[in-house]
């Protein structure tokens, strides 16, 4: 007589709604997900079960309750919202450092698989950074250089790759929002950046690395 398959405990269940939810773009990194009333009656759990499991991704990383305010997302993943407390614990330069093996992969990875697509995208990037920087917008310049080493990371074709890199999130922002406020630092250097596009294009895997160590040797030049 075959016997019945244990069902997991409705609370794993209902952490993986959440998490479908922040992976598929319900929440978005930043934003407070519903009150507890809305997603009780949504998912058909009591108050129990929903903050068991809230609790649960809170120890990932990948929420963050505020007392008296709700609950909010941190990460995307398990793997990012646990990086992320782990940087939190070591300094920019430290962190500038693993990039330094995580950019120079990813830049010759893209140089051996990026489409002309991937390429386009990389240069508007690199035009809304310039626009941004000129403008003294350093939110949108940041957020543009950001994405632009996401994108590159993503152009790869390895998926733990870029997963890995977007870990960094509000560290590395950290990190270039203190750079900036120094003066005579260079927002809209070539290395890195323009001179990677084009290693890229040609399919220059060494030439691209080469181009991402200038640049982040030049940062942590500036570092404080």
């Amino acid at each position: 007589m075959s016997k019945t398959p244990l069902r997991p405990p409705l609370s794993e269940e209902v952490v993986a709604k959440l998490q479908s939810a922040v992976a598929k773009g319900r929440w978005k990194v930043g934003d407070r997900i519903p009150a507890e009333p809305e997603l009780m009656a949504e998912m058909g759990v009591s108050r129990g079960t929903l903050r068991e499991a809230i609790k649960g991704l809170a120890s990932t990383g990948i929420f963050e309750v505020r007392r008296g305010d709700g609950t909010y997302v941190r990460a995307t993943s398990e793997i990012s919202g646990t990086a992320q407390r782990v940087y939190r614990d070591h300094s920019d330069q430290d962190v500038l450092q693993v990039r330094f093996a995580l950019d120079t992969q990813s830049a010759r990875l893209a140089a051996r698989a990026a489409e002309p697509k991937v390429i386009d995208k990389l240069r508007a990037l690199l035009s809304q950074r310039s626009e941004a920087w000129e403008a003294r917008d350093y939110p949108a310049w940041a957020q543009a250089d950001w994405q632009f080493h996401l994108e590159v990371a993503q152009a790869s074709g390895v998926p733990l790759m870029h997963e890995i890199y977007e870990s960094f999130g509000d560290v590395f922002h950290g990190t270039k929002m203190v750079q900036r406020l120094a003066d005579g630092f260079d927002g809209c250097l070539r290395a890195g950046h323009e001179a990677l596009v084009e290693a890229i294009e040609a399919g220059d895997p060494e030439r691209a690395a080469r181009s991402v160590i200038e640049n982040l040797d030049y940062c942590i030049s500036w570092m404080p």
